[in-house]
């Protein structure tokens, strides 16, 4: 599998551990990355219509006392699994960079 832009995989990380809706999934990414990395929202629903065409997300129901006019998403097992490939994948680079000492606890 070829590597995902980064806000696909900022969505996937976001809904890793629970459904969220758009605002939800900026403030997800707000939170972990900091204010500059979060998409626009146009970005961000412009990647959401393309990540349910290729099913790596889904909707999903809200939690029972949330806003009903908002739509939730979840992950499917493929964007999971994605998710997963992508990860190992950016571990790898991450290991490689501290063996050729660009990032701290590399080789001595």
């Amino acid at each position: 599998m070829s590597s995902m832009t980064p806000l696909t995989y900022d969505i996937l990380l976001a809904l890793a551990d629970d459904a969220r809706h758009g605002y939800g999934i900026i403030k997800e990414i707000e939170e972990r990355a900091g204010a500059s990395a979060a998409p626009s929202t146009g970005a961000l629903y412009l990647a959401l219509q393309r990540m349910l065409g290729d099913e790596l997300i889904e909707e999903a129901e809200g939690a029972p006392d949330e806003d009903r006019r908002r739509r939730y998403y979840r992950l499917t097992r493929k964007g999971r699994d994605h998710a997963e490939a992508e990860s190992v994948r950016l571990a790898g680079l991450v290991a490689t960079a501290r063996e050729k000492k660009l990032l701290a606890g590399g080789a001595s």
